[in-house]
């Protein structure tokens, strides 16, 4: 038995106050979850949007780390495998970004560079020579460091060329 049965039959109250005070419960009770529901959207709303600005945080951090990585893998492949060039004393030239460059090697270093056995990469504001599988791998991870050379194909002569008879050799020097 209900409290509000309980009133009733105690003539304390009659059935239409009864009734008027059910609605307002009622109401209350739809006021009070739509507010709750509101508030719970809302947190909810919020929660998911620090989710998505931490995930987005978080990838940019990791990625900032595996540039970091690969650049301090490049540079400890430059310094294990580069070779010396204090010695050297024939100028080599090459195009990097569109001007010539001078670098000055030993006439071993020409020689295989010429037979594309060393690469030259781009170490700071200098330039090493490694060999070219190492080289290889350097370009994998970032391939600006590595400097294009130019690849000898002497199956590459034009069919009209008049001086194709005429080899040039790989060491002239101007």
């Amino acid at each position: 038995m209900s409290l509000a049965d309980q009133l009733m039959k105690a003539g304390l109250a009659d059935k239409k106050s009864v009734q008027k005070a059910k609605k307002e419960k009622h109401k209350q009770r739809k006021s009070k979850q739509v507010v709750t529901d509101e508030s719970k959207l809302a947190a909810e709303q919020r929660l998911k949007e620090q989710q998505e600005r931490d995930r987005q945080l978080n990838q940019k951090r990791k990625q900032e780390a595996d540039a970091k990585a690969i650049l301090a893998q490049i540079k400890q492949l430059i310094e294990t495998s580069a070779q010396t060039r204090s010695r050297g004393d024939i100028a080599y030239n090459f195009s990097h970004n569109g001007k010539i460059t001078k670098i000055y090697v030993t006439k071993t270093q020409q020689q295989q560079l010429i037979a594309n056995q060393l690469a030259i990469v781009v170490k700071g504001d200098s330039y090493e020579l490694v060999p070219t599988k190492v080289a290889e791998k350097i370009e994998q991870r970032d391939p600006s460091i590595v400097i294009e050379l130019p690849k000898s194909d002497s199956s590459e002569v034009a069919e009209d060329d008049p001086y194709a008879d005429y080899q040039i050799p790989d060491d002239l020097m101007w």
